[in-house]
């Protein structure tokens, strides 16, 4: 079950400030404020799903199409086309520690061991 007051939710409805490196209708991209890489970038979408599953499932087609997209949108804009990593963690026990559908693009020659 979706929890709104989780804290992508309180970003998306601009209660918690955030450094914003992409917007538009369907995706919010902004920094890390923990990162693990020289770049550390979140995109979530601006609906509410929890995970993976939950976005796939429940999302209309188009939403997941949009959601893609912002993500090639961000890496465009960031400049790491060619050199990035994405990542989507599920679940807490793999490290998911907001339950906002979200992935992260991480690009830098020194990723932390743990990734």
């Amino acid at each position: 079950m979706y929890n709104k007051d989780n804290v992508f939710a309180k970003i998306l409805r601009g209660e918690i400030p955030n450094k914003t490196v992409y917007s538009d209708d369907n995706v919010l991209a902004f920094y890390d404020v923990a990162p693990r890489a020289k770049v550390h970038v979140l995109v979530i979408p601006r609906g509410e799903y929890t995970d993976v599953f939950d976005f796939t499932q429940n999302a209309p087609v188009e939403v997941q199409t949009a959601f893609w997209q912002g993500v090639r949108n961000t890496v465009e804009k960031l400049g790491v086309r060619n050199n990035f990593r994405l990542v989507a963690n599920t679940g807490h026990g793999a490290g998911q520690s907001v339950m906002h559908f979200h992935v992260h693009i991480m690009s830098d020659e020194r990723f932390v061991e743990e990734f």
